[in-house]
């Protein structure tokens, strides 16, 4: 009975940390140039993470409005504390945030956010930060 319940909890270990590595699925629903702010663009975008999952140190060099659909998120910028976010609730990066958590906060159940950014017409979305 006892290796029957250390077999499981490797085994759930083990695929906690297989999807820890799985990177967040990225679907681009729409970018536009925003011609009332010369040189700046609007890009919306859905993330998904996959049970376990999360998104390395970074930095988005935007203005990023993050609405969760689905799941438990946990966000959390340098000089802050972290937040968990569930289903209708928001967050908000500057572009001078570094963000140090990006991470579903369950091993079982995948999560999904909308992100909308104001960036710099052409930059990159996401920087990674060492």
């Amino acid at each position: 009975m006892h290796r029957f319940l250390l077999a499981g909890a490797l085994l759930l270990s083990f695929t906690a940390s297989v999807a820890a590595q799985e990177p967040a699925k990225v679907t681009t629903l729409m970018s536009r140039d925003l011609t009332d702010l010369p040189g700046k663009e609007g890009t919306m975008l859905i993330v998904e993470y996959a049970p376990g999952g999360a998104d390395p140190v970074h930095r988005h060099n935007a203005h990023a409005f993050v609405y969760v659909l689905e799941g438990t998120v946990i966000m959390q910028v340098k000089g802050a504390e972290p937040v968990t976010l569930h289903p209708g609730q928001t967050f908000y990066e500057g572009p001078n945030d570094v963000h140090l958590v990006g991470r579903n906060a369950s091993n079982t159940e995948p999560a999904k956010f909308l992100v909308v950014f104001i960036k710099n017409k052409g930059a990159p979305i996401l920087t990674p930060v060492e």
